[in-house]
């Protein structure tokens, strides 16, 4: 490390377009521990020898303006906050702990390395990548490690990423434990994420355990490590995958390196560094230099040339020289350092709000099957000048099968299938298939089932619910045309017996029928067919109210005439003698329209209480099918409904017993038989539809009704007027005064002879 920034120095100090006429000079200090490194940071910020408390920045001048290191975050935060009291710019090259990048407690930090959020986020990218979500976090007892845990714990909670198990290592940890409860827990995704020493060691402890094909994910720190790879059975332990700044080549260091090695075989062997003996230091050889680890190199080159371009700033130099009676105070290059925007090497640095520089990171593969080993680059992450993340996949070399390990608590539900935790994660789960109208969207909770809304449904494990289909009559259905037809036959044939019996108004047949009352009679029929063709298209309230009115309140006008008819007969022949008086107050006061008109203002105070109180409205039946709506019309009150379907069943009732009492009546005036079969087609034909009413919920029940209502109509017009319609065209014999006076006559006889 400290090779790379005397080739920055030197570099710099040879540049002839940056502080031309200036030369870097610089300090190293080994950071031997948190406790025994302070006198060298004591000399650092102090002034001529001395530390003093100072009030102002812009009158202090220490014995360095700033400084890049130490590496490692538990050393930086250590001694960082010495330096932030005098503002001291510190561009750290090695330490990414995210509690750096808070500018209220280290407002003076810069750093070159992403911080600690960047590297979890792209190791989640990762594992996200490959679709893993049980995994294992190892790290060590230091800040760096600590602070990693911390930012992979808190991003995964929404990613679906669950943490089996977290373990920071020590001098004293059982590495063969802790590889067993891996083991136990079927983990097969071990982040890494802890400094080069503990990361070596848990390694070689995986293959002195005869741990197999799991994959390993390196943090930055142990990454490109130079000897692991070469490590005896490396290779059967899996896949490991590293994540590491983007290398760059740094022109001219090797020769560098080469040429001031000369140098280096001058130092005494004895020579001290943090009172500690540096023995091996002339020892290595420029192979053992250039071969070092290389993730670091570009951050600290890029550290040492941030301090010189803000210098050259500060100094206003020019392309010939720089002010050197102007004082340099480091809050000065620090206001100029975070602003720093330059190229380098391909690359561009600059810092953020926080001191943190763009993020340019390399995901690479170790090849230790090769020799020497090599480490392939499979991926990217940058943030810089957009958010950019890629893995090549085909380049991936897995060690079993040929394909990516499983790494999940639980195998991923199928479509249609919700997600039930089981025990504390939630990503060990059973699976529970969907109900019928229900959904789930897997990849917006897949633990609801959702369900449809009540114009949806779908089936049993749907991952969607399809739109339910409105079903109600419409005019074009076959079954719609067929009825309507045969309403409108009912008026044609109801217009022409009318037609026929006002032509034939003064015959026996029409006066015996009723004479003006029929003409009521078949209007009333007429009517009550009209009701059919609100039965067909979508229902509203309108058509509600209209299916049922002319027909409830004009078949009560046709039952109450038939009725009152039925009486008047019985009247005439068996009661006109017995009742003289009542017979005679009948005739004058028009009885028979009395009591038809009485009928109906029942019927209709009936029916204007029934259609404003509780009238019929639309509704939709969304519970008897899944995948429709069967669109019509309830009942209306239940009350009303029942006092005007009671009222007509009484009128039916008074008219079978009229029609019954004069069973004995001359066959002309007998209508007991064509009564009942009305009345017994009407009770058959509603007793029909109510029953089918309760137990069937398609849009056909509408058919039962129509058809219950025109079987009433078409009841009473053929057993009421159709065989007088045949006595008057086909039988004229018998439509004549004389046979009518024939058959009352064998009557009175019969009569008499009882």
């Amino acid at each position: 490390m400290m090779q790379v920034m005397r080739f920055a120095v030197e570099e710099i100090n040879n540049s002839t377009l940056l502080l031309p006429d200036v030369s870097l000079g610089y300090e190293t200090y080994d950071y031997c521990s948190d406790t025994r490194n302070f006198p060298a940071v004591f000399d650092f910020f102090s002034s001529k020898g001395l530390i003093k408390v100072k009030r102002r920045f812009d009158d202090h001048q220490p014995k360095v303006i700033s400084l890049t290191g130490p590496y490692g975050s538990t050393r930086t935060i250590t001694i960082a906050p010495l330096f932030m009291l005098d503002l001291i710019p510190m561009v750290n090259y090695g330490s990414s702990s995210y509690d750096l990048s808070n500018k209220r407690q280290f407002p003076s930090f810069l750093r070159a390395v992403p911080s600690n959020k960047d590297l979890i986020q792209i190791i989640i990218n990762i594992i996200q990548w490959f679709r893993w979500n049980w995994v294992a976090f190892i790290g060590s007892q230091d800040d760096y490690s600590q602070d990693g845990l911390n930012r992979f714990y808190s991003k995964i909670k929404e990613t679906g990423i669950c943490l089996a198990y977290q373990e920071s290592l020590g001098k004293k940890s059982n590495y063969r434990e802790t590889l067993n409860k891996i083991k136990m827990l079927n983990v097969n995704v071990i982040v890494i994420f802890a400094v080069t020493q503990y990361a070596e060691e848990f390694i070689k402890a995986a293959i002195q355990n005869n741990i197999r094909d799991k994959v390993w994910i390196a943090g930055e720190t142990w990454s490109m490590n130079q000897q692991l790879p070469r490590e005896p059975g490396i290779e059967r332990i899996g896949t490991i995958i590293g994540i590491t700044e983007r290398l760059l080549t740094l022109p001219g260091f090797s020769d560098f390196i080469y040429k001031s090695r000369g140098e280096m075989t001058h130092l005494h062997s004895s020579a001290e560094a943090c009172n500690q003996s540096c023995e091996k230091c002339s020892s290595l050889s420029p192979e053992d230099i250039i071969s070092e680890n290389p993730t670091f190199s570009f951050a600290i080159y890029s550290a040492t040339y941030t301090m010189a371009h803000a210098l050259h700033k500060v100094l206003q130099c020019d392309t010939h020289q720089c002010d050197k009676n102007k004082t340099v105070y480091p809050y000065m290059l620090l206001k100029v350092m975070k602003k720093s925007d330059f190229p380098l090497l391909d690359r561009h640095v600059r810092f953020d709000e926080n001191g943190d520089p763009p993020v340019s990171y390399a995901i690479v593969l170790w090849l230790v099957d090769r020799n020497p080993p090599e480490f392939q680059m499979i991926g990217t992450y940058d943030t810089y000048p957009r958010m950019h993340f890629n893995i090549n996949s085909s380049l991936v070399r897995w060690t079993k099968n040929g394909s990516a390990p499983f790494s999940n608590c639980s195998v991923e539900c199928s479509e249609g299938f919700m997600r039930r935790q089981d025990g504390f994660h939630e990503c060990c789960f059973q699976c529970q298939i969907c109900p019928p109208n229900t959904s789930i969207n897997s990849s917006l909770d897949p633990y609801t089932c959702t369900p449809c809304r009540k114009e949806e449904w779908s089936e049993e494990g749907s991952t969607s619910c399809k739109k339910r289909r409105m079903e109600y009559l419409h005019f074009t259905e076959p079954v719609s045309i067929l009825l309507m037809f045969f309403a409108v036959l009912l008026i044609v044939v109801s217009v022409a017996i009318s037609i026929l019996f006002a032509y034939n108004y003064n015959t026996p047949v029409v006066r015996s029928a009723g004479g003006n009352m029929c003409f009521l009679m078949l209007a009333g029929l007429s009517v009550c067919s009209i009701s059919v063709f609100f039965f067909f298209d979508q229902p509203t309230a309108a058509r509600c109210v209209m299916r049922d009115l002319p027909f409830v309140f004009f078949y009560t006008v046709v039952i109450s005439c038939m009725a009152v008819r039925s009486f008047q007969i019985v009247c005439i022949f068996k009661m006109a003698a017995k009742l003289p008086k009542a017979h005679s107050w009948w005739v004058k006061h028009n009885g028979q329209w009395l009591f038809v008109g009485l009928a109906s203002l029942i019927q209709f105070i009936g029916c204007v209480v029934r259609f404003s109180v509780g009238s019929p409205k639309p509704y939709n039946d969304d519970t008897s099918f899944q995948d429709q709506i069967v669109q019509g019309c309830d009942l209306g009150a239940t009350t009303t409904l029942v006092f005007v379907s009671c009222f007509t069943a009484l009128l039916s009732a008074l008219c079978f017993v009229f029609s019954y009492m004069g069973t004995d009546l001359p066959k002309n005036y007998n209508e007991a038989k064509s009564i009942t079969f009305s009345l017994l087609l009407f009770s058959l034909s509603w007793l029909t539809y109510f029953t089918a009413y309760l137990m069937v919920h398609t849009k056909y029940i509408q058919v039962v009704n129509v058809i219950a209502q025109l079987a009433s109509l078409y009841s009473i017009l053929f057993s009421y007027f159709i065989p007088k319609s045949y006595i008057i065209m086909c039988q004229a014999e018998k439509n004549t005064q004389e046979y009518f006076q024939t058959t009352i006559q064998s009557y009175t006889q019969t009569i008499s002879r009882m």
